[in-house]
């Protein structure tokens, strides 16, 4: 085929494809390995950007790639519920074992993030007979209707749409540098329980441990800790979307344990399967069973090929010790983002923020000032013409957050930092 530039390939899109899908960047990836890709004219890029965060294990490793073939030796489709295959048993069991809650745990395999949050749900309201759902603002979780409702984020997400689910409820996420507190959010959640919803409707309360499109804000232990007392005390059961924040991502391989608290259910998605569509339910064996055979599935859910290219994962994460690389990645992160922080001398950044590699930090209109949405923009835009994939989040667009493979090379982690050091001199 012949090659084609960004200018001939975005007319095609243009012309072939909705816009209603975006892109952050306007080149087209051509071949990529570990943390770099390199564009339809040949030009090299490293990735700070990881496919969202899907891509913890680097881009085509080999033991992933190797499992992967291997699978397509064999077979690639029977769809589970039809002839079921022992790839997804052997997965739902690695699953279990790494559970982050004590007693015993099932698996429920599907094909991406927003089914696995809309499988949660159900199997929550379910297992309660309830059907309220408590979630957060600034949340991401999903596309779908459910997904969308649960979303606490209108632009783009719910743009030129009405909030028509009912039993969603919201609550503020605490952000300190926001002034929001942990208090203000339990203060809004007891409002919400005193006159929108009786406690005895809740079914689930949903959180990310770290936001991802909202902004890579941790949510705090005590915040954790205390909805986890509330469920306990009314029967509600404690759902954790660990889609973009699980798999290693912040030095565990899941964000909340980093707060001792246990939920009942998590979700997990993109770096679960190295690059392939693959999603997941994990939750207490008894809650997972409270739907009948038939109720949970998916034509495509638990793929034989996503399930093999999970084991690689796991196999991959143990033998590379990416937990402990994670907090390596995040402790030199942390370490130049100071130092461009004190510099005077480029675009003031702040907030800092983050677990383990999962770190984000503001764009801001001055020194300790309000955080510039706009500006962030034209960082990545700046990133990009250096050589240098980097995504914004964020409520208004003004965090910059850093999802490279933790399999990246330090020389490579340093490489990518003196780009964005150069995107940060505007």
């Amino acid at each position: 085929m012949e090659s084609q530039d960004a200018t001939q390939l975005n007319a095609r899109r243009a012309a072939a494809v909705t816009r209603g899908i975006a892109s952050a960047t306007p080149e087209f990836a051509v071949r990529a390995q570990n943390a770099e890709v390199w564009d339809s004219v040949g030009r090299r890029y490293v990735d700070f950007a990881g496919g969202i965060g899907v891509l913890a294990t680097g881009h085509r490793h080999p033991k992933v790639i190797a499992a992967v073939s291997a699978q397509l030796e064999r077979f690639t489709h029977t769809a589970f519920q039809v002839m079921a295959y022992e790839s997804y048993i052997r997965l739902a069991e690695r699953l279990n074992a790494i559970a982050p809650f004590k007693g015993p745990a099932k698996s429920l395999l599907l094909t991406t993030g927003v089914e696995a949050v809309e499988a949660a749900v159900k199997i929550a309201r379910i297992a309660t007979g309830r059907t309220a759902v408590v979630a957060f603002s600034g949340a991401f979780h999903g596309r779908t209707s459910l997904g969308m409702a649960l979303t606490g984020r209108a632009v783009p997400y719910k743009r030129g749409l009405d909030s028509w689910l009912p039993g969603i409820f919201r609550v503020p996420f605490p952000i300190a540098h926001r002034d929001i507190s942990v208090r203000d959010s339990l203060r809004a959640l007891d409002l919400v329980m005193r006159g929108d919803v009786e406690p005895s409707h809740v079914a689930a309360m949903i959180i990310e441990p770290v936001q991802g499109e909202g902004g890579f804000n941790v949510a705090p232990p005590e915040l954790l800790a205390d909805l986890r007392r509330i469920c306990d005390t009314h029967g509600i059961l404690l759902i954790a979307d660990e889609i973009q924040s699980g798999f290693g991502r912040t030095g565990r391989m899941f964000a909340i344990e980093h707060a001792g608290i246990e939920p009942d259910l998590v979700t997990l998605a993109k770096s679960l399967a190295g690059g392939f569509p693959l999603s997941a339910v994990l939750g207490r064996a008894a809650v997972m069973d409270a739907v009948e055979p038939g109720g949970l599935g998916g034509t495509y859910g638990g793929s034989p090929i996503g399930c093999a290219a999970a084991l690689a994962v796991l196999d991959v994460m143990d033998e590379e010790r990416l937990l402990e690389r994670s907090e390596a990645i995040g402790a030199r992160l942390r370490k130049r983002l100071a130092a461009l922080a004190e510099d005077g001398t480029g675009v003031p950044i702040g907030n800092v923020r983050g677990l383990g590699a999962m770190i984000g930090f503001d764009v801001l209109k001055s020194r300790g000032g309000e955080t510039d949405g706009p500006t962030a923009k034209r960082v990545t835009q700046r990133a990009l013409e250096a050589g240098l994939i980097l995504l914004s989040c964020g409520l208004q667009g003004e965090t910059i957050r850093i999802l490279v493979p933790l399999t990246i090379a330090d020389a490579t982690l340093d490489e990518g930092l003196d780009k964005l050091e150069q995107a940060l001199r505007l």
